[in-house]
């Protein structure tokens, strides 16, 4: 036999109380979140929703995805990764310039990335 679930409880709010109830939730369902405030250590676990991470700044996140659009570091590393494991990569000055700027760019992206996301940027 299935056991019979509590109806649901429905309030509502205004725009402006919804989206603070979500910014404070920070990726967390509504509904844990509330559970939480008003239960405190009863509430159920809350969940994480998926694909719901928190978001500061879309123009950061969306000038990050450009850059790795335009450029071919993948490709780049991965060659150089190859040649590094069949001992056939020449440690030239041109080599350890690319590298470096190889190193430089992604640390960039990174940061960008962390900040997009509000997260705290360490060395």
């Amino acid at each position: 036999m299935r056991k019979k679930r509590t109806p649901p409880f429905s309030l509502r709010l205004t725009f402006e109380q919804r989206a603070r109830l979500e910014q404070e939730a920070a990726g967390s369902s509504l509904s844990a979140y509330i559970h939480e405030r008003l239960f405190g250590a009863e509430a159920p676990p809350a969940r994480r929703k998926r694909g719901k991470a928190p978001v500061k700044d879309q123009q950061a996140i969306a000038e990050l995805l450009a850059k790795l659009g335009q450029s071919r570091l993948s490709s780049n590393l991965n060659q150089l990764a190859r040649l590094a494991n069949l001992g056939a990569l020449p440690v030239t000055p041109d080599t350890e310039t690319a590298i470096i700027e190889a190193a430089d760019d992604i640390a960039a992206m990174r940061k960008l990335l962390i900040e997009a996301l509000g997260l705290e940027v360490t060395p």
